[in-house]
C-alpha cells in the first residue's frame, strides 16, 4: 500500500480493540506490503461465501478478515467482518466513476454467543471502499477510508496490487474464520 493512515489520537484505543480479532489496528505507515487472498467457498451453514482476507506486513503482520456472503433476507452483501465473524455489515454495492467496484457499508450488528444487538454508528465507521483496474499503470488500485459522523477520520488505506490467479480445490485452514455467525 501507497500509505496506510489512522485518524486522530482517540481513535486508537478502538483500533487497537479491532486488532484483537482482525478487524482494524492501529499502524500506519508508507509503502507497506500488502497481500489480498480471495477463496470462494460454501460455509458450514451452506452459504457461498467470499473472503477478502488482507495482510499488512508493518512492524508487525497484522490481517483484516472479511466473509462476505449474500443474504436474501436483508437483499443485500453481508459482510462478517473480523476473526469471529463477530461484526456484520451490510454492504451498498455499486460500479464507481472510475468503472471500478465500490462498497459502502450500511446498517452493522455485533454478535458475540446470545448477545446480539444492532451497532450504534456513533460508535463505528462507515466504509467506503473502491477497487478498480488502472490500464495505465497496469494494476489494480484500491482506495479504502473509514470515517465517523462524529469522530471524522478512523483509518483507510490507498495503493495498487497485482493479481495471481492459482488453482485449488480446498480454502486454506488459516483463512477460514474461527468461528462462523449464523444471525444476519
Amino acid at each position: 500500500m501507497d500509505e496506510v493512515w489512522h485518524g486522530a489520537p482517540y481513535t486508537l484505543p478502538f483500533l487497537y480493540i479491532g486488532a484483537w480479532r482482525r478487524i482494524m489496528f492501529p499502524e500506519r505507515g508508507q509503502h507497506v506490503p500488502f497481500t489480498i487472498q480471495n477463496y470462494a467457498f460454501v460455509d458450514p451453514l451452506g452459504r457461498e461465501t467470499v473472503t477478502w482476507i488482507r495482510t499488512f506486513e508493518m512492524s508487525k503482520t497484522r490481517r483484516f478478515d472479511a466473509y462476505m456472503i449474500y443474504s436474501e433476507r436483508r437483499a443485500c452483501v453481508v459482510d462478517y467482518m473480523g476473526s469471529h465473524e463477530h461484526l456484520a455489515v451490510d454492504l451498498e454495492m455499486s460500479v464507481d466513476d472510475k468503472g471500478g467496484l465500490r462498497l459502502r457499508s450500511g446498517a452493522q450488528r455485533f454478535y458475540e454467543g446470545i448477545i446480539g444487538f444492532r451497532f450504534p454508528l456513533f460508535f463505528s465507521g462507515i466504509a467506503d471502499v473502491c477497487e478498480w483496474y488502472d490500464d495505465t499503470m497496469g494494476k489494480f488500485r484500491i482506495e479504502v477510508n473509514v470515517h465517523n459522523r462524529t469522530w471524522g477520520k478512523l483509518f483507510g488505506y490507498h495503493g495498487t496490487f497485482d493479481v495471481e490467479w492459482r488453482e485449488t480445490t480446498q480454502t486454506p485452514a488459516d483463512i477460514l474464520p474461527i468461528r462462523y455467525e449464523q444471525r444476519e
